[in-house]
């Protein structure tokens, strides 16, 4: 599928993760588990978790962390295939 396709799968999905103070070596385990059962993650990051960075720079992180695809960026949520 091409991004352009996953993301108008993406724009109807709930937010499902959500990277908190605690950073995203916090949810790197239920993400991955997420992305296994379905194809499609949306992630919210919180205030406290971008602190210096941007959303786009963890999103970055979060995808190579879990060994996914990120799809797109937009505000303060990413999407990750």
């Amino acid at each position: 599928m091409s991004d352009q396709q996953l993301r108008k799968e993406a724009h109807d999905l709930d937010v499902t993760v959500w990277v908190g103070k605690h950073g995203i070596d916090a949810v790197v385990d239920e993400l991955g588990d997420q992305l296994d059962d379905s194809k499609l993650v949306k992630v919210k990051f919180l205030r406290a978790a971008r602190g210096g960075t941007t959303t786009d720079e963890l999103a970055a992180e979060l995808a190579d962390a879990v060994d996914a695809e990120l799809i797109e960026t937009r505000g303060n949520t990413a999407v990750l295939h």
